[in-house]
């Protein structure tokens, strides 16, 4: 790199262009560039293009700090999951961008792993930046106290997934226990008496909801579970509960899976013992993530309206942060069954 290359970068770092600059080079207002940057249509076309071009040209980047001075607004949702490698919350918080993007708000992603404290640190960090609101997947030990916390600063809250009874928030969710009363009747349907469940964390509500709808359809037909494993979520986890499976006895001829990662980690390990899901024992999952299809065999699932939920918790929080009744104060998503090989 050449000396006077580094020295303009160097320069390039000691300063920041401002909205005044750009307005006096073009010789309009800074009102009109403020505006063109965002592409807003009360400024000409013309107009826009030089803006933006020069605005590119000069490094201009927008300072958000100093529009929420002016506005009371930073444009920024803080969406709170408690797992970003399960692609079901990728489905969901993506219809949130999407659907935030359209009001001009973005979106910051945290995963909190189901340990409250993180969750709290983050709010934190979030409601440090002025963020305008949230969107919370609850973690485990989430309290009414912890929601009515956050919403006494004056952070609007959606609750997306889970719910936590009691809290004065908009919730939406899919409908876990119709969800998982239909998947297992379909099973029972198939002549299956021994029937494990696995997986779930029974002090969430998605957890409890879903072992009571398994739980309902069981009963109802006159049977206990064969087996029952909870507390698991992932696919590692489905894995190692694959095991327990091969080794329990009477082995069950079906299992029920609390979501699709699991199912996947219990077919790949019961393809190597030997257990071939579908012919060998019927497996389902829950959510009916992208792959699910595809799987070897084709899973059969829960589709749990991951775009719908997303998009009405997007909604909700915009709602609530231009001051405006949220549409609805709690929303179940109508689940369907997806019937595909894993289930015989």
């Amino acid at each position: 790199m050449t000396t006077s290359k580094r020295e303009d970068l160097r320069r390039f770092r000691r300063r920041r262009v401002t909205l005044s600059q750009l307005a006096a080079q073009l010789e309009v207002s800074t009102a009109t560039v403020s505006l063109a940057l965002r592409d807003n249509p009360a400024v000409s076309a013309e107009t826009r293009k030089r803006v933006q071009a020069l605005a590119l040209e000069m490094g201009y980047i927008y300072n958000r700090q100093a529009a929420s001075l002016r506005t009371a607004r930073t444009d920024i949702v803080g969406v709170v999951v408690h797992d970003v490698l399960n692609p079901y919350f990728a489905e969901v918080f993506r219809a949130v961008e999407s659907e935030l993007e359209t009001y001009g708000l973005t979106i910051l992603i945290c995963n909190h792993r189901d340990s409250i404290e993180r969750q709290r640190n983050f709010v934190q960090v979030l409601q440090q930046q002025n963020a305008d609101g949230l969107v919370l997947c609850p973690s485990v030990g989430t309290t009414v106290a912890d929601i009515d916390a956050i919403m006494r600063t004056g952070t609007p809250v959606t609750l997306v997934c889970r719910d936590i009874d009691g809290a004065n928030a908009p919730s939406v969710r899919g409908d876990d226990r119709h969800g998982m009363y239909e998947i297992t009747r379909l099973l029972i349907g198939k002549g299956h008496k021994d029937i494990a469940f696995v997986g779930g964390l029974r002090s969430t509500s998605s957890g409890r909801d879903r072992y009571a709808g398994f739980r309902e359809a069981m009963t109802e037909a006159g049977l206990t579970p064969v087996l029952d494993v909870p507390e698991l979520m992932t696919q590692g986890d489905g894995r190692k509960a694959a095991e327990i499976i091969a080794g329990h006895s009477p082995r069950p001829s079906a299992v029920v899976c609390f979501n699709d990662v699991l199912a996947f980690g219990l077919m790949s390990s019961f393809a190597r013992l030997g257990i071939r899901p579908g012919v060998d024992i019927a497996v389902t999952g829950y959510d009916d993530v992208d792959g699910s299809e595809t799987w070897a065999p084709a899973l059969t699932t829960v589709e749990n309206g991951s775009e719908e939920i997303g998009r009405e918790a997007a909604r909700a929080i915009y709602a609530l942060i231009v001051g405006e009744e949220p549409p609805f104060e709690h929303k179940l998503i109508a689940p369907h069954l997806v019937i595909r090989e894993s289930s015989g």
